[in-house]
């Protein structure tokens, strides 16, 4: 080193500049050529992501036709954010139309994988799927303009209801038949069809062990589960006589399968071992899956933690004569013994919700391991999985209708046609919080009776709003980045 111009060294720079933050990071790089090549580093811009964002995706940091970049990655989320928190019409976001339905949209999807759930920071491409009454399913690709229709599926029965499998690119479908159809996303060939003889099904999809299962709950009160793609019949389990079975979860990690009844104020619902659903136990002796009824009735909305898969929360009435709710949360595992296997359920917590609804249809969606989002008539609640409001917004002029929460915000979607998007932050001791932001509206209520769903990736938001001739619209909301 020359004394009299003493410089130091690049590693001794990298540490010093991991005290700064993203704005001092780049003025820092202008000083001088070792500077700018010591800010240049990727393990500085990883460690910010990392750092700013834990749910950060490595697979996601490569832009179309651009090198793999932290830096990129990181600047171009960060403005991205800054775009979806300050939701200025024509500066941060653009809004698209999307017609083409001529009946009501039943199901809205992102045809993609959570593998990539954060690619679209770069490419910002991004599919739509959509299922409808006029016995369609249309395929939407957003970023274009004007917006594209890429297929559209031969008519049939009334759909009415549609999930994703976003690990093969499939879509999957069934009508007012029960007759259950998938879908090449990308195409529209149908791939395989299978008739359930049960009208209003329910859907859940899965992925176990690199294969694909479809469970279709029934109007009879069983749960039917498919082997994709054939949809061949790999297991049918009673779970409520003579009920629908119209709510059905999978825990984050895939072990267990909840199936309920909002309908019948006397069942308790029940929580099965999905493995068991997909392939008898060598260990046992069975001719039907393994499940355990869970000690609450009336299940109105449940949801499992997303960090703590085996943990769930339910809602449900406090008692048979009474309007309250309970809040009841329980963790589910399997104990094995020697010579058996048997499902446990222990309730970890139980309190009364201070709702001041009525309302039938209660929305119920986690985040991380000890947040609950609840929405019910025209609001929106925070809850501790203790039962503590954490925080509450009435927002709405009408009830809400949809809501979708994810690690950056919650978007909720109501008949007053307009979507109110609220972003989390920290509220010190008390934990996670919400922010309200900003409304996205929908249009003219004299065309449209307001929005029914309501779907997000990480830079767009896509809602249904109904139409009053029949024929619903889809409204687009495109964040830049």
């Amino acid at each position: 080193m020359d004394v009299s111009h003493p410089r130091v060294i690049k590693d001794c720079l990298i540490h010093i500049f991991t005290f700064l933050d993203q704005t001092d990071l780049i003025t820092a790089s202008s000083v001088c050529q070792d500077w700018h090549e010591a800010t240049e580093t990727p393990w500085l811009w990883r460690r910010m992501c990392l750092q700013r964002w834990g749910f950060c995706n490595a697979a996601a940091v490569g832009c179309e036709h651009q090198r793999p970049s932290w830096k990129r990655y990181y600047l171009r989320r960060s403005q991205l954010e800054e775009c979806m928190t300050q939701g200025r019409a024509g500066s941060d976001f653009t809004c698209k139309s999307l017609r083409g339905h001529t009946g009501r949209v039943v199901g809205l999807v992102y045809l993609k994988s959570t593998a990539t759930q954060f690619s679209d920071v770069c490419s910002g491409n991004a599919t739509i799927c959509t299922a409808s009454t006029d016995g369609t399913v249309r395929a939407w690709d957003v970023p274009k303009v004007p917006p594209q229709n890429l297929w559209c599926s031969p008519v049939q029965s009334p759909l009415t209801s549609m999930v994703c499998d976003g690990e093969h690119g499939v879509v999957i479908t069934v009508d007012s038949t029960g007759l259950v159809k998938t879908w090449q996303g990308q195409t529209g060939v149908e791939v395989a069809s299978y008739a359930t003889g049960s009208p209003h099904c329910s859907l859940l999809q899965c992925n176990i062990n690199n294969r694909s299962f479809l469970s279709v709950g029934t109007n009879q009160g069983f749960v039917s589960t498919l082997v994709g793609p054939a949809l061949s019949l790999s297991s049918r389990l009673a779970v409520c006589d003579s009920f629908p079975v119209n709510l059905l979860l999978l825990s984050p990690d895939k072990k267990w399968v909840l199936a309920a009844s909002k309908d019948n104020a006397n069942f308790s619902p029940k929580v099965i071992y999905a493995e068991s659903l997909t392939s008898v136990s060598e260990e046992e002796e069975q001719d039907e899956p393994r499940c355990q009824c869970l000690p609450v009735t009336a299940c109105q909305a449940a949801v499992f933690m997303a960090t703590r898969p085996a943990r769930l929360a339910t809602i449900h009435p406090l008692d048979h004569r009474s309007a309250d709710k309970a809040l009841t949360v329980l963790d589910v595992n399997m104990k094995k013994t020697k010579y058996k296997s048997e499902i446990q359920v222990q309730q970890v917590a139980s309190s009364t919700l201070t709702l001041k609804c009525r309302a039938s249809e209660i929305l119920l969606e986690a985040k991380d391991s000890s947040t609950l989002v609840v929405a019910a008539d025209l609001e929106l609640w925070l809850y501790s999985l203790q039962g503590v409001c954490l925080a509450s917004f009435k927002n709405h002029t009408e009830p809400i209708s949809s809501i979708s929460v994810d690690s950056f915000r919650v978007v909720t979607a109501s008949r007053d046609l307009s979507l109110r998007v609220l972003t989390w932050r920290k509220d010190g001791d008390n934990g996670l919080s919400l922010e309200n932001r900003y409304h996205l509206l929908g249009g003219s209520h004299t065309m449209s009776r307001g929005f029914t769903h309501v779907a997000c990736d990480y830079s767009s938001i896509v809602a249904s709003a109904e139409g009053r001739d029949g024929k619903d619209v889809l409204k687009v909301y495109t964040f830049t980045s």
